[in-house]
């Protein structure tokens, strides 16, 4: 049982939220973004959104105290399948350790001379998570680089100390999670088919997708109510990227982790390939 469950549903503590658009090669164009949130009563706050345009402004976010929740939506991990063929280390942290010291060019080399080795079709394996969301491959390096965001992203988690679960249980209060806010859109979009699948493409259509998440949809989803400040609104609409509005989204499904059991996790989850948490994924 996640131990803020109860204190969050109560009203008797409030918990510190963070969702994270991120980005292999952050930029003053092209930042990680960090949208900040209290969640207290059944409503979740989101107060502000932070640019971070380096690592090192990452990495300091990471080392805030706790006690807090976030969702960052990159991979945590490779698929099992990859990682026994290559003879890589089966345990997560030791598994971080060598793709760490493998440095950023070996490590997309070999991932691209696996792929190069296989048939067609069969190239860019998924993760048991992955397939039920409907996600891209944690090797795909172009494009949708998400296997930049695993090299650069994973490390970092570790080596800040982390609570990263499922793959690194740890007895820190600041708690990491893998999040997808596609997700969100693709389970709203349902429900309204006047919302692009692809919402950041549109101001329109962000701002569609935000008065909904402001509506009693997100309650029957996800438990709880959303509050955003102007300003966050109006950078969720006016960000042509999607950046912003994707922070948001990921801050929402975080914050959803705090009101479930696990996190949102399954019990028969591999903790090697990790997870991403959604109540679509239950």
């Amino acid at each position: 049982m996640n131990p803020d469950y109860l204190c969050v549903l109560c009203g008797k503590n409030e918990l510190h939220i963070l969702g994270f658009d991120f980005t292999s090669a952050p930029s003053r164009i092209k930042p990680i973004t960090c949208a900040q949130a209290q969640f207290e009563s059944g409503e979740l706050h989101v107060n502000a959104v932070l640019r971070l345009p380096t690592f090192a402004a990452f990495e300091t976010a990471l080392g805030q105290s706790g006690a807090w929740v976030a969702g960052f939506d990159f991979p945590f991990s490779q698929p099992r399948r990859l990682i026994e063929a290559l003879g890589w280390p089966t345990e997560w942290v030791e598994l971080i350790t060598l793709v760490s010291a493998m440095g950023k060019e070996a490590f997309e080399a070999e991932i691209r001379r696996y792929s190069d080795s296989r048939p067609a079709g069969d190239k860019l394996h998924r993760r048991l998570v992955d397939a039920r969301a409907n996600a891209i491959s944690p090797m795909k390096l172009d494009f949708v680089p998400v296997g930049k965001m695993f090299f650069q992203g994973a490390p970092r988690l570790l080596a800040a100390g982390l609570n990263i679960l499922p793959c690194h249980p740890t007895s820190d209060n600041r708690v990491a999670l893998e999040v997808y806010p596609a997700l969100i859109n693709q389970r709203l979009s349902y429900k309204q088919d006047t919302v692009a699948r692809h919402t950041d493409q549109h101001t329109s259509a962000r701002a569609a997708l935000l008065d909904m998440m402001m509506s009693p949809m997100l309650l029957d989803t996800y438990g709880f109510t959303l509050k955003l400040d102007s300003a966050v609104i109006q950078a969720s609409v006016e960000d042509k990227s999607g950046d912003t509005l994707d922070a948001v989204l990921c801050a929402v499904q975080a914050a959803w982790t705090a009101t479930v059991p696990d996190y949102g996790i399954p019990p028969d989850c591999d903790p090697l390939e990790g997870w991403i948490s959604d109540p679509l994924l239950l």
